[in-house]
């Protein structure tokens, strides 16, 4: 066998497997992680226009923007987007209509914070991280693969959340299903990227995209921290236009890839 059939199935075998063994690590060893109640207690909760919350309510505007641009770039660009099949243009509607259905429901979420209402907002971030990520597997490793995993991948994803909120109202939470669901694709994202040939340009942007997500869960973290700067903007804010840009990145790479 050459040097160039052993690569790509020494890629295939650390693309999947080491996320597959850190999914079976964190399953395994870890305890299950209940939701946190403190995570609704946001640090900006100021009220504007009869609106709670106002800016973790309406920066998810962002999301409803870049989602619907994305949308309409993926049906009526000018010039068109560039996609070898109909699967992998399936694939972006998933994460454009993914990234709008956030908008809506972190905004919903976010004037009535409470565990049933964080369902409508984690679904629809479960649909834009599963359906990218089955669409760079698809690229990188295969359509077959690429095909096969664009259903079963964000149909995993869903099931995370209705796992984590049927844990909680047993009094039993779990999120580890989600974490992984988050996780995952920040790790085999960039191995693809690395050990596997593209068949298009820009895959840079998707890096770009990841560290934008990485920076709205810094935000996330850090949010009353920021939002002692001032008390102008709370970190949770940010994370919303942190996240947005990312997807932002997402839609000009698909506008201007091309064919590797």
């Amino acid at each position: 066998m050459s040097p160039l059939a052993v690569a790509p199935l020494a890629a295939r075998g650390l693309c999947l497997g080491v996320p597959a063994l850190a999914a079976a690590a964190v399953l395994r060893w870890l305890p299950p992680i209940p939701q946190d109640a403190a995570y609704h207690a946001f640090a900006d909760g100021r009220a504007l226009l009869g609106v709670p919350n106002f800016l973790n309510v309406v920066s998810n505007a962002a999301f409803v923007l870049v989602g619907a641009l994305g949308l309409h770039a993926l049906w009526r660009g000018r010039p068109a987007p560039v996609f070898g099949a109909a699967w992998e243009r399936a694939a972006f509607v998933g994460v454009f209509a993914g990234t709008a259905l956030t908008g809506v429901g972190s905004a919903w979420y976010h004037l009535a914070p409470t565990n049933a209402t964080l369902v409508w907002d984690r679904l629809p971030i479960t649909l834009v991280l599963m359906a990218l990520s089955a669409a760079v597997v698809g690229e990188r490793l295969g359509a077959r693969a690429g095909r096969w995993l664009l259903p079963a991948l964000p149909a995993a994803g869903a099931a995370s959340v209705v796992y984590w909120y049927a844990s909680e109202a047993a009094g039993a939470g779990d999120l580890r299903p989600y974490g992984l669901v988050q996780f995952v694709p920040l790790v085999v994202i960039p191995l693809l990227l690395a050990l596997c040939p593209p068949a298009y340009t820009r895959g840079g942007d998707l890096l770009v995209a990841l560290g934008w997500y990485g920076i709205a869960k810094l935000f996330e973290h850090w949010d009353a921290a920021v939002f002692a700067v001032g008390r102008l903007v709370s970190g949770h804010t940010l994370k919303h236009l942190a996240a947005a840009a990312g997807a932002w990145w997402l839609l000009r790479m698909v506008r201007t890839r091309r064919p590797a």
